[in-house]
């Protein structure tokens, strides 16, 4: 059984027990998260599409640790005019935990 979910305005496929990526949640570590944005569950065969969300259906998670993503370097470059800029970036996720997907 699976879910996708809308989570800070992104798509991710969350199943039981699984951990998941998301965008920096304001949260401390260990608290309860819950939504109701469930854009599709599915179970085996049996399959229901939400427009946009599947009504009653909501997941239940909890947040873990903060993480930080893998290091961007951008580099824009103008030939034949002394125009040279360097910036990086990192992103910070959360990790939440799945506990449960009610349909």
């Amino acid at each position: 059984m699976y879910a996708l979910v809308e989570i800070l305005g992104k798509q991710y496929k969350a199943e039981e027990g699984q951990s998941l990526q998301v965008d920096l949640l304001n949260m401390e570590e260990g608290a309860s998260f819950e939504t109701d944005k469930v854009l599709a569950v599915v179970d085996g065969d049996e399959a229901k599409f939400g427009t946009p969300y599947v009504s009653g259906a909501s997941i239940q998670a909890t947040v873990g640790s903060e993480v930080k993503g893998d290091k961007i370097k951008v580099y824009k470059f103008h030939r034949r005019k002394g125009y040279r800029r360097t910036q990086g970036h990192r992103q910070q996720y959360s990790v939440i935990t799945v506990n449960k997907i009610n349909a």
